[in-house]
């Protein structure tokens, strides 16, 4: 029996990837089998027994039977379909392979997220160049008062030493040594950043806390005193916007600092729950046994999680915290950890958000496919058109690397690539924040520079590439960071990478940035990916259509109505030929005689190729 169906292509299912509400799915189907009678398309809506539809038989095209039918999706929600052909004497299921072909018996099956008719995500934020600052580590401009900063607390002298990362004699890295990083640091440096390209700085927590880190909230409505002040975030706000800057603030919301003004731990603030059974707070935690008795995040007990289902809780962030700071300035928020809260806080923060600023941006942390993610035992609802606007995209993170170590094929690439662009609502991959590396990730220059990570802390603070592991690392960062501006989405910065930083695990990827001298030749190579980027509505809102990917050459084109831009990487140990026509916007290791381009290995290039003509 041979079956010919791709989902990916127009020819067999329209429309492409996911479906509004409302809208029709049409789906075919060649099989070519002397016996086959007919052909049932069966869609699940997630668990729930599935729904048979009988495809009507249109024709015969080179002895191949072609079975049509047509669905219109009534709600939003997530379904998976397969097929069965049907003979006089069996049934044959047809799923798909890994390799996203039809196959016998096994396999898995095709997934269809239907989302809002009027999915809502900002146009503004549809892939623009944003970078991720590390408040305390970025830039220190003048000193802040630090009368009201929770104690105790270490400030280096020299920010170019490494971060505290030895335990103390309690056998506990506290994370409260400082560099003095602020909010005016970041003011100062917005010339720069404009320079270098971005449209949007997304900042780890500014509100008071204990830590460098800031994720151990002690109060959401004051800027952390070592970061400066509320005024010196309202003026940051203004500057950056002057510059046509966005500015993205971390809210995390699934837990709160022990040592905080709710928690209240030390009994330093007089009003916290843990200390007072009547405090206005006791119902926002999870006491198992009063006081000592907490639910933690991931059992670390600085870090008491929150009730997010509480009214009280829930009235003090939506009504009070998200409208606070927009007011200040602020034009959207990545959620910490999304996926550990629920969906009904979720669509509640969504809506806060959106009644305060329509075109905020609401940016969820989510390291897997957050189109079928199941969390907690339930399956998520992020991108069907309440809950977020986009997510991190980790899933294109980790193929970008393994692809250009060559760890995976131009084929295994491209179907991760494809998975996501068929999984996720258009408007939803414009604004997802593609990224190489963050806080929470070794730098993806030491990423790309070695196989070998030493086993102690001690051999990894210390770890620095050596000339030829920093010159492979180069090739390999090229590559990587052409894919992570060629591919839809908004492309992220982590600060530091566009200058050649490295460090491992945290803390060591947390080191001060300020006016360190940095490699040229990668700072180069950033802004001019970012002016590329910000230049092309191509490369912004266009979608993709593989061309090619095997022998680790990986082609591709994005186009938005009559523009098209080509682009093409070789992760292959061999130099590879393509012949395109049209002006190249960017290239690393090519070759170019008129129309015949020679890609060397570590090649890549953006051509954009002449328009198509609408009729």
């Amino acid at each position: 029996m041979d079956i010919i169906f791709n989902s990916r292509s127009e020819l067999f299912k329209k429309p492409f990837g996911c479906i509004r509400a409302g809208e029709t799915l049409s789906v075919t189907i060649y099989v070519k089998d002397a016996g086959c009678t007919g052909v049932l398309f069966l869609l699940t809506e997630d668990e729930k027994s599935p729904q048979r539809y009988e495809m009507k038989y249109e024709n015969e095209i080179n002895g191949y039977r072609v079975y049509t039918c047509s669905i219109c999706f009534e709600k939003t929600g997530l379904s998976f379909y397969h097929f069965t052909v049907l003979t006089a004497e069996s049934s044959y299921p047809v799923f798909r392979d890994e390799k996203n072909h039809p196959t016998l018996h096994h396999g898995t099956p095709w997934q269809i997220t239907c989302y809002e008719q009027a999915f809502p995500t900002p146009d503004a934020f549809g892939g623009l160049v944003m970078y991720q600052i590390f408040p305390d580590r970025f830039n220190k401009k003048g000193d802040c008062d630090t009368t009201e900063k929770l104690t105790p607390f270490h400030l280096h002298d020299n920010p170019y030493v490494l971060p505290v990362y030895e335990p103390d004699h309690a056998g506990i890295v506290q994370n409260n040594d400082f560099f003095g990083g602020n909010l005016c640091g970041i003011i100062q440096k917005l010339p720069y950043l404009k320079e270098l390209g971005v449209n949007a700085i997304y900042l780890n927590p500014i509100f008071k806390a204990f830590s460098n880190h800031r994720y151990d909230t002690a109060d959401y409505l004051k800027v952390d005193p070592l970061l400066g002040t509320n005024d010196d975030f309202r003026h940051l706000c203004n500057s950056a916007h002057d510059l046509g800057i966005k500015v993205i603030l971390d809210g995390v919301f699934s837990h709160t600092g022990s040592d905080s003004l709710y928690f209240d731990i030390h009994n330093r603030f007089g009003v916290g729950a843990y200390h007072n059974p009547d405090s206005p707070y006791r119902s926002w935690y999870q006491f198992t046994d009063y006081p000592k008795g907490y639910t933690a995040w991931w059992g670390i007990l600085t870090l008491p999680c929150t009730e997010e289902l509480n009214p009280d809780f829930r009235h003090f962030i939506f009504n009070k915290v998200i409208p606070y700071w927009l007011s200040l300035g602020a034009d959207g928020w990545r959620l910490d950890v999304a996926d550990e809260l629920p969906e009904e806080f979720l669509e509640e923060l969504y809506s806060a958000v959106k009644r305060e600023k329509p075109q905020a941006l609401v940016l969820g942390e989510v390291w897997e496919d957050a189109s079928n993610k199941i969390s907690y035992g339930v399956r998520r609802k992020y991108l069907q058109g309440k809950s977020l606007d986009a997510v991190m995209n980790y899933v294109w993170r980790d193929a970008i690397i393994r692809f250009v170590r060559r760890e995976i094929s131009a084929e295994d690439f491209a179907e991760s690539v494809m998975t996501i662009c068929e999984h996720y609502p258009q408007d939803a991959i414009n604004a997802t924040m593609n990224l190489l590396s963050t806080h929470d990730t070794p730098r993806i220059l030491t990423v790309l520079g070695t196989d070998y990570v030493p086993e102690s802390r001690k051999d990894r603070a210390g770890f620095r590439l050596q000339e030829e592991q920093r010159k492979i690392a180069k090739n390999r960062l090229y590559l990587a960071a052409f894919l992570l501006f060629c591919l839809p989405g908004s492309p992220c910065i982590y600060y530091g990478d566009e200058i050649g930083l490295e460090g491992f695990e945290d803390p060591f990827n947390r080191g001060y940035m300020g006016d360190r001298d940095g490699d040229n030749d990668i700072a180069s190579c950033f802004r001019a990916l970012a002016a590329m980027k910000n230049q092309s509505p191509a490369l912004r809102f266009g979608n993709l259509t593989p061309l090619l990917a095997e022998k680790g050459l990986f082609a591709f084109l994005r186009k938005e109505r009559t523009e098209q831009v080509l682009c093409l990487v070789n992760c292959n140990h061999e130099p590879q030929a393509w012949h395109a026509d049209g002006e190249i916007l960017f290239e690393k290791n090519l070759i170019c005689q008129k129309d015949e381009l020679l890609l060397l290995p570590y090649g890549c290039a953006a051509i954009q190729i002449p328009p198509v003509t609408e009729c």
